[in-house]
């Protein structure tokens, strides 16, 4: 996750509950120190809805995966950010009477807080899961990488096999032509014996002939 959306995040949370505690102050006063409450309050919206934008900023310019983690998130904080403006404005309206102000200070402010509490606990709950979903998404990541690292050292393997069955092609083909050159060298070689055969066996003849025809002159 990004460290500075990280940073505008924490900003904004220290804002909010600084703005809850506000609101509710501000509701049990009246005349100018409230009026002076109302405008110091309507500078920290300013000053939160400034971290929101920054934080929409930085969660687009991020990766798909993390853009859309981030941005439910921001989803959440700026519906935080509209009950609290909504808040200021039910303050300023002045529709509270007296009456109306002191009841709140003696119940309603216990349960304003109380509210506040329990929607801050939810946004941090929620803050937790799109976390944890970061995390998974992290390890996914992670996974993803290491398959690739995988298939590629197995298509690395796979090409060098190939290299030496095709080094092995290449020599068996070379033993197939020695093959064939000495198979070509044999048959001349026997083709010679055979004829040396004849020629021997026909010297041979002549000379029985001869010997024959020797012995038979000889004789008359």
């Amino acid at each position: 996750m990004s460290e500075v959306f990280e940073g505008y995040e924490r900003q904004y949370c220290e804002l909010s509950a600084n703005l809850s505690r506000r609101c509710t102050s501000a509701s049990a006063l009246d005349g100018e120190l409230k009026k002076q409450k109302l405008s110091e309050i309507k500078v920290t919206l300013e000053d939160a809805e400034s971290l929101i934008r920054k934080m929409d900023l930085e969660a687009r310019s991020l990766p798909p995966n993390v853009k859309a983690v981030l941005l439910a998130k921001l989803r959440e904080y700026k519906s935080d950010l509209n009950n609290l403006k909504s808040e200021v404005k039910r303050i300023a309206s002045g529709d509270l009477n007296a009456a109306a102000r002191d009841e709140l200070l003696e119940s309603g402010l216990s349960d304003a807080v109380t509210a506040s509490a329990d929607h801050r606990s939810r946004l941090m709950t929620s803050t937790e899961r799109l976390n944890q979903s970061d995390e998974r998404i992290k390890d996914s990541r992670r996974t993803m990488l290491e398959t690739e690292e995988l298939g590629v050292s197995l298509l690395q393997d796979l090409h060098q096999q190939r290299q030496s069955l095709l080094r092995g092609h290449d020599t068996l083909h070379g033993v197939d032509d020695n093959l064939g050159r000495s198979k070509r060298v044999l048959g001349n070689m026997s083709r010679r014996m055979n004829r040396n055969k004849w020629i021997i066996g026909a010297v041979i003849v002549a000379l029985l002939v001869a010997v024959i025809l020797i012995l038979y002159f000889k004789l008359r």
